[in-house]
């Protein structure tokens, strides 16, 4: 049976811990999760840590529920890579020559599956962030998009 005392505690706790049901309620866990982090920081044997984690969760919940997921463009993404990690054309020789980088880098080539398999293990991210280009929107999984395309 519930104790009498973790019923009071659920009570005041119920008003910060919660599945959200709209955006001001997920902004208001965000925050939460914000401050929490802030205490907590790489701690984790620290008593408010598995509150971390569970916050987490519900966020995450409501972001796969509501917030839609950006197309994001391959190129775009390779760019931006390319200017966090300080890199040249010709520091992507998993590419191919400068040439066909430059080609790949100003929309005149695509993308290949050797690339793009190379792209996703160097900068160890997930294939999909650089198959646009190379899928079709309609496609759901890679491995359809490969036994189709290629």
């Amino acid at each position: 049976m519930l104790q009498a005392n973790f019923i009071n505690n659920w009570e005041l706790l119920a008003e910060s811990i919660f599945v959200p049901a709209n955006k001001a309620e997920y902004d208001k866990l965000v925050a939460l999760l914000d401050e929490v982090m802030d205490v907590v920081r790489d701690d984790e044997s620290h008593p408010l840590a598995s509150l971390m984690e569970v916050l987490g969760v519900l966020i995450e919940n409501y972001e796969d529920r509501y917030v839609p997921e950006l197309d994001s463009d391959p190129i775009a993404v390779l760019k931006h890579f390319m200017v966090e990690y300080n890199l040249r054309q010709w520091d992507l020789p998993e590419l191919g020559s400068q040439g066909v980088v430059s080609e790949i880098l100003n929309g005149k080539r695509k993308l290949n599956l050797r690339q793009i398999q190379a792209l996703s293990q160097r900068f160890k991210v997930p294939l999909s962030v650089f198959t646009e280009d190379v899928c079709p929107k309609s496609e759901t999984r890679l491995e359809e998009c490969i036994l189709t395309d290629f």
